[in-house]
């Protein structure tokens, strides 16, 4: 077998390895980030309410119906958090550290019974300075509904390991 997805531990056992070394980051590749994950109601209530967001928007249906959009809206947090995390497995699986997320925006909105999907492309990278065997990266990050209407985009920025590096 001969794949960076996998380490060989002895003859015909391998471990599931995630996440991309500093080398493996190619400027303008794009990663299409799979599964998608459709929004249910109770991702939106209970995360708006994790994060103390209570507008009645997100958690109050019959306000929601008066308002513009007819029916709660997703919470930002909770659209953010979603297609963030669709980009651990590639983007930061093997990360030292987040090291900031930067131009986010909040394109369309988002409701329950969507399906987002999300695609990075390394903007940047360059080796550490003061690190030794370890490089920063950034990515622009891209969330989608399943119909492929844009509705966030960000910047993130990484700190990941070369390669040989445990």
């Amino acid at each position: 077998m001969n794949s960076t997805n996998y380490i060989q531990i002895t003859t015909q056992k391998y471990r599931e390895s995630w996440g991309l070394y500093y080398e493996d980051f190619i400027i303008n590749d794009v990663f299409e980030h799979r599964p998608g994950r459709t929004i249910t109601e109770a991702d939106n209530i209970w995360q708006s309410l994790l994060c103390m967001n209570n507008h009645p928007l997100h958690i109050d249906a019959i306000y929601a119906a008066k308002t513009e959009f007819r029916q709660n809206l997703v919470s930002s947090l909770v659209t953010f958090a979603i297609v963030n995390g669709m980009t651990v497995a590639t983007i930061s699986a093997k990360a030292i550290a987040n090291l900031g997320w930067d131009k986010v925006k909040l394109i369309n909105p988002v409701y329950i019974g969507d399906t987002l999907y999300a695609e990075s492309k390394i903007l940047t990278k360059r080796l550490s300075a003061s690190r030794n065997q370890q490089g920063i990266v950034t990515v622009g990050t891209h969330g989608m509904k399943g119909d492929g209407t844009l509705v966030i985009s960000f910047e993130r920025t990484v700190l990941v390991p070369c390669s040989g590096t445990k």
